[in-house]
């Protein structure tokens, strides 16, 4: 079983900055496509943003050009590096491991945008 801690959520006003880290305890971590994940309420859940264990990355077109997923394997981590908030990118933001045949999800942190 894989657990997975996000950090980093908050409270910020628009154009802001939040930075979230994932950090996990499975030893294979480079093994797994790092994802990260949101729901606003009433809304389905999407992928923001999404990082494979060889560096490819992947963007929601809403997110392109603000957000930066990054990993670092040493550290068992993922990170979302958010710029330029918007009131829209407010919701619940979930990381999740994937492998070939498991996945795993954290409990997510809220990042909410607003002045």
């Amino acid at each position: 079983q894989v657990q997975l801690v996000e950090s980093g959520g908050g409270l910020v006003q628009p154009g802001g900055s939040l930075r979230l880290s994932c950090t996990s305890s499975t030893t294979i971590f480079s093994i797994y496509t790092m994802g990260w994940y949101r729901q606003a309420p009433g809304k389905q859940r999407e992928l923001v943003a999404a990082i494979t264990s060889v560096d490819s990355t992947v963007y929601a077109d809403s997110v392109k050009g603000r957000f930066t997923v990054s990993r670092d394997n040493a550290r068992n981590a993922v990170y979302l590096q958010m710029n330029s908030l918007k009131p829209e990118d407010t919701a619940v933001y979930y990381c999740k491991a994937s492998s070939f045949t498991q996945n795993y999800w954290g409990r997510g942190t809220q990042v909410t945008v607003s002045s």
